[in-house]
């Protein structure tokens, strides 16, 4: 089953707005809304992409060579700190057992300090099978604060230990990792190529958000969709309930557990969250409809794909199957209208006053 996008913009876009004003103005004003200025928006300078360094070429291989590390399991020896001991434990307090303080075949990382403070120290030093107890305390700061401060026993048994190995690198690892390099050399010069396409897509990416924002700010929405703003908080607040139902918990217990909100308040966050996904949508489309800005079937196509990449979809087909299409055509046409106000932008210098375009 599709789900509607509405983390960015969500729902259909609003009835056609009728655009008015002088064309040389760099605001504009609709039925809906009043944008005080959009085109030549000033926005803080953003300093250019700098050169990549052998140095940034090595920290993301190694990077690289982590993720493809290997478990290796660990058979002569006892547990030291980098090792992942799977482990049953029990935890107690006052001398019974407590909700959430036990598992089985728990797969732990010594040394991520995930754990309350002193936990995983003290499985260092013990080999696979032995059984023991830890007394310690939850911090004062718990974030269960049923919990906070009280002592608690675990009785713990180590089940089995591993050690990742991270492989060399080396022509035969380039060729796994690499559909087009073959050899070490090609694969720094690849990386080195990909660490330029980012910083200069984050480059272009910062401008352009940051005169979106700036936009955004600049625009009065005169009344809201209430049909729409109401469908859109109803997904949200459906998308929590299923979670909370997951985790077996009560709606209302699960926001003011996980989120720390009485459901009122919390419910007022999600009716913001949905009028700034609507607002997103009516400035999107009278910014369109005022510049002629159109999304042709060849531009969705594009924008299709570079959506897919961005958001670590296999392909464009996977991105289709997840949303709807209106969705879909609303986040590439608002795409389009943010690379338009980045052309059109003024990028201010703190510094000296200074204006670039």
């Amino acid at each position: 089953m599709k789900r509607r996008v509405i983390t960015l913009l969500a729902g259909a876009l609003t009835a056609s707005v009728i655009l008015a004003g002088c064309s040389a103005s760099k605001g504009l004003e609709t039925e809906e809304l009043t944008i005080s200025n959009y085109k030549g928006v000033e926005i803080d300078k953003i300093d250019k992409p700098g050169e990549i360094t052998d140095e940034d070429v090595d920290k993301d291989i190694e990077t690289s060579l982590q993720m493809n590390a290997t478990a290796e399991d660990v058979t002569d020896r006892a547990v030291e700190s980098g090792d992942t001991v799977t482990m049953d434990f029990v935890g107690k307090i006052d001398g019974q057992e407590f909700e959430g303080g036990s598992a089985t075949d728990y797969p732990l990382l010594i040394g991520s300090g995930s754990f309350i403070n002193g936990f995983e120290d003290s499985v260092i030093g013990h080999n696979i099978g032995d059984t023991y107890d830890w007394q310690g305390a939850f911090p004062e700061d718990y974030k269960n604060t049923d919990y906070a401060g009280k002592d608690v026993v675990f009785t713990i048994t180590v089940k089995s230990i591993s050690r990742d190995v991270i492989p060399e690198l080396t022509d035969e690892f380039v060729k796994s990792v690499s559909e087009k390099s073959k050899n070490v050399k090609e694969y720094k010069e690849e990386v080195k190529k990909k660490l330029k396409e980012k910083k200069e897509k984050d480059y272009g990416n910062g401008i352009s958000q940051a005169a979106w924002q700036k936009v955004l700010d600049n625009t009065e929405i005169k009344k809201y969709p209430e049909d729409e703003v109401k469908e859109i908080a109803d997904s949200l607040i459906d998308q929590y309930k299923s979670t909370a139902e997951y985790y077996e918990q009560e709606y209302e217990a699960f926001i003011q557990e996980q989120m720390g909100y009485s459901v009122d308040e919390f419910e007022k966050q999600v009716n913001d969250a949905a009028k700034a996904s609507i607002k997103q949508s009516m400035v999107t489309k009278a910014i369109a409809d005022k510049e002629k800005i159109k999304l042709s079937d060849d531009e969705y196509k594009k924008q299709l794909k570079q959506m897919a990449s961005d958001y670590g979809y296999e392909d464009v087909d996977e991105l289709k199957e997840s949303a709807e299409e209106d969705d879909l055509k609303d986040i590439a046409l608002n795409n389009m209208v943010k690379s338009w106000l980045a052309e059109h932008c003024v990028q201010v210098a703190a510094s000296n006053g200074g204006k670039e375009k």
